[in-house]
């Protein structure tokens, strides 16, 4: 996350401008010094990322990423799938994503956005991390040339999901319907 990206970002959000100025006086003058097998290096200025530890690190890493997601248009959710009667296109925890669609096509248009709007701000696809998981057949899925893995099930919000725990929330949608009408 770049600082100057993400200061412009707070401003487009909405975020009052003394609220953005106590985070740039947070984050101004930041050094460090990496110790190698070969030493220490001379202290650096650090112009990207948050704070470990610090409280505002987790919300400011979250307002970039939803910048992104508003930016790539899955706030309108096209692309998803429907639990609990609402349409989810994406599924966030801390540096995690999971976007979310009923077909490979209508994957590959929010995928392609994402990236783009990633990149936009400094933000790269780890295409090594990137997974897909898929009901039925899926062709190989290849970005920039790499391809990306399939699987039959991710860690998500520190546990293992699958397709089927996905398809039991969407039964449980189904239930919950149904009360209201008995």
């Amino acid at each position: 996350m770049d600082h100057n990206k993400l200061w412009k970002i707070l401003k487009e959000m909405g975020i009052p401008d003394h609220l953005t100025y106590l985070l740039r006086n947070l984050y101004a003058g930041q050094e460090a010094t990496a110790r190698t097998g070969h030493g220490t290096t001379d202290w650096f200025q650090i112009g990207k990322g948050v704070r470990q530890g610090c409280i505002f690190s987790p919300c400011l890493f979250n307002l970039y990423a939803d910048y992104i997601m508003r930016n790539a248009g899955l706030e309108e959710a096209q692309a998803a799938i429907k639990i609990a009667r609402r349409n989810i296109s994406n599924l966030r925890y801390a540096d995690d994503t999971t976007l979310m669609a009923e077909s490979e096509e209508e994957l590959k248009s929010p995928l392609m956005k994402v990236k783009v709007e990633s990149e936009k701000v400094g933000l790269k696809f780890n295409i090594q991390k990137m997974k897909i998981m898929a009901s039925g057949p899926i062709i190989s899925w290849k970005i920039d040339g790499e391809t990306v893995e399939t699987v039959s099930e991710f860690i998500f919000f520190c546990a293992p999901t699958s397709l089927q725990m996905v398809i039991a929330a969407m039964k449980l949608e189904d239930t919950y319907s149904l009360e209201g009408k008995l």
